[in-house]
């Protein structure tokens, strides 16, 4: 299914952006968002944060859905992708609350999304085609390089950064996730969910920052856990097998949603 030849302003794009106790990052990306691409509307998923983090949103007019407790990444981005599906979004795209994904490259990637030679359902940044804006640590650097290989045998096709979580979504991708998206360190197995219900996927080369404010939640134990639980998770996947292609689900009931607190819908600042 491809884009619609509309006019950008004419599709419904949504930005969700998961947030977990990101008060010192999460004004900057949102004004950040607004900014640079000001047809997006912008949805912060407070995932239980402790700090200010819903009133630093709030404050620069975003769109917030709170849970009450933390559900991790992927929760948080499954809540995003059932709001955008029951308001009726076309495109929505991940920024993560830390400041690390550079909004700017968001007209590109949306044109990539529109215009791709293979009518591409998800768009993703890579940082390894190219600088990737910092300096990675070598670990990540390590594990990107194993879960690129596996991917990239598996789809056919150049996976050069599979966990990358700057992606961006049509239609077809926000119905697909809003009905199942991994919750444990989700980005990888994402993909393997898209080859194996037929979406397509297309990457545009894109820098980043180093994270702005607080620390990474991922130590090396935890890096060893997502390891081995992402590569039974993708040895799972391969002994699916690969359906139809993915036709859609009906729109969820917006009681599914936790409840919106403040802001109003429409791309820019309130």
């Amino acid at each position: 299914m491809p884009m619609p030849d509309d006019d950008p302003q004419e599709l419904r794009l949504l930005a969700i952006v998961p947030a977990y106790n990101e008060e010192g990052m999460i004004g900057r990306v949102v004004r950040d968002i607004n900014r640079n691409a000001p047809d997006f509307s912008v949805l912060v998923v407070d995932d239980g944060s402790l700090d200010s983090t819903v009133a630093q949103a709030e404050a620069e007019g975003a769109i917030v859905l709170r849970h009450p407790f933390n559900l991790g990444i992927g929760g948080a981005m499954q809540s995003g992708y059932k709001y955008a599906l029951a308001h009726g979004y076309d495109v929505a795209v991940q920024v993560d609350g830390d400041g690390q994904h550079k909004p700017e490259y968001l007209p590109e990637m949306l044109e990539a999304l529109r215009t791709g030679t293979n009518e591409a359902d998800m768009v993703y940044g890579t940082r390894f085609r190219g600088d990737p804006g910092y300096k990675v640590p070598i670990g990540r650097r390590v594990g990107n390089m194993i879960f690129s290989i596996v991917l990239t045998a598996i789809t056919r096709q150049k996976i050069t950064d599979p966990t990358s979580g700057f992606r961006m979504v049509n239609r077809r991708g926000i119905e697909l996730f809003a009905r199942d998206y991994p919750h444990d360190y989700p980005e990888v197995e994402a993909i393997l969910m898209l080859h194996n219900n037929r979406l397509r996927i297309h990457e545009v080369q894109v820098r980043m920052n180093a994270r702005g404010f607080g620390r990474s939640s991922i130590d090396y134990p935890r890096a060893a856990y997502y390891m081995v639980k992402v590569m039974l998770a993708l040895f799972v996947g391969l002994l699916r097998r690969r359906p139809d292609a993915f036709e859609g689900t009906p729109p969820p009931s917006t009681g599914d949603f936790p409840a919106v607190e403040a802001g109003a819908e429409g791309g820019g600042s309130a």
